[in-house]
């Protein structure tokens, strides 16, 4: 993601590549984001969402009497109050916040991505030579699974989907921020509210304008489409327009995420189980406009795109290459819209991800 202004240092930049530009990487395992320089293609910084190391006593401590125990029997530990099974790096529209959730404790932090420093985190009083100086905070609880949280267009709200519900905590970004650092009164939330939606949503994401969000789900075969309303603060009154049946390209019913494209035309789904991608019209009706099949055990995940002057394509990872999946080579490319777009001759291969 590009930083915020003011956030890059040197002058030795690529072409394309602004001073200010960096890369944040989530890293699950180890609850760690990393901040990646892309002008030298080197780590910068790593921002810790654990507490392994916020007393240098054990059982606090992530190395203990000289041995590193494994990462799942640290974050199990009882009195581990970090962050389990961080997932997912989303930017404020302006760069200058950042959004991950911890999907096994069941809540998002927030960012600064200028300052790389997770907000709500305190002075530690038992900071020392090897220990952390600061204690993490708790970040926001909103429930079970949150899954990639994301900035409506304006920015004034966070909408995270519930996995492993049926509903999207609506968060109003500004009190989140006084909330996690302790200014607000007590007793108060960020949370402005909680949206029924189809049982086990994945993701949501909002067309160019910011006007409608399509939500997918890993549950059933649906996308449900609401209706932002933003008032004159900004924040959303949303109402669902319609719930769209998706299942002759989704049967088994998981579709894990989603993306509009840059022009705003089309809205693009993985369907990870069916080892097929699907794009559908962000207009009128919704209609069905493309269906591309990927070879069994392909497992899309993310979907991305890019467009210049040979045209315009779409990338997927897929998730389980090393598992037997289809062969890169013989994968045709894939090109946004209905009908291949002149200028764009060479193959688009896809990149495998574990």
């Amino acid at each position: 993601m590009p930083a915020a202004p003011g956030t890059g240092s040197g002058t030795g930049a690529g072409p394309g590549i602004d001073p200010r530009d960096c890369v944040f990487l989530t890293n699950e395992d180890s609850n760690t984001l990393v901040v990646i320089d892309p002008k030298t293609n080197t780590v910068e910084s790593t921002i810790n969402l654990t507490s392994f190391d916020e007393d240098p006593r054990p059982p606090f401590r992530y190395v203990t009497a000289g041995v590193a125990p494994t990462h799942a029997a640290m974050i199990h530990k009882p009195l581990y109050h970090g962050c389990i099974d961080a997932h997912g790096a989303v930017p404020s529209p302006d760069g200058r916040l950042l959004s991950t959730s911890g999907r096994g404790s069941s809540n998002i932090y927030l960012i600064d991505a200028e300052q790389r420093r997770v907000i709500g985190n305190t002075p530690n009083p038992a900071a020392g030579p090897t220990t952390n100086p600061e204690r993490l905070g708790s970040g926001l609880l909103l429930g079970r699974e949150p899954h990639e949280p994301t900035f409506t267009r304006n920015g004034k709200e966070l909408w995270v989907t519930l996995r492993g519900e049926d509903r999207i905590a609506i968060l109003d970004v500004d009190r989140a921020v006084r909330q996690l650092n302790g200014a607000d009164s007590a007793g108060s939330t960020a949370v402005r509210q909680f949206l029924p939606t189809l049982n086990g949503p994945a993701q949501v994401w909002f067309n160019r304008e910011g006007t409608l969000a399509f939500v997918a789900s890993q549950k059933v075969s649906q996308v449900d489409v609401f209706r932002v309303n933003p008032g004159a603060d900004g924040h959303s009154q949303p109402q669902r327009v319609t719930t769209l049946d998706i299942s002759v390209q989704d049967k088994p019913g998981f579709t894990p995420f989603l993306k509009t494209t840059p022009d705003g035309a089309e809205v693009w789904f993985s369907h990870k189980l069916a080892d097929a991608l699907s794009c559908r019209s962000t207009q009128g009706g919704f209609e069905l406009v493309d269906s591309v099949s990927l070879g069994m055990g392909a497992r899309p995940n993310h979907v991305e795109f890019v467009s210049n002057v040979r045209g315009s394509v779409v990338y997927a990872s897929l998730a389980r290459i090393d598992g037997g999946g289809p062969d890169l080579l013989s994968r045709q490319s894939l090109r946004i819209g209905a009908q291949p777009r002149d200028g764009l001759d060479d193959p688009l291969h896809l990149e495998g991800l574990k």
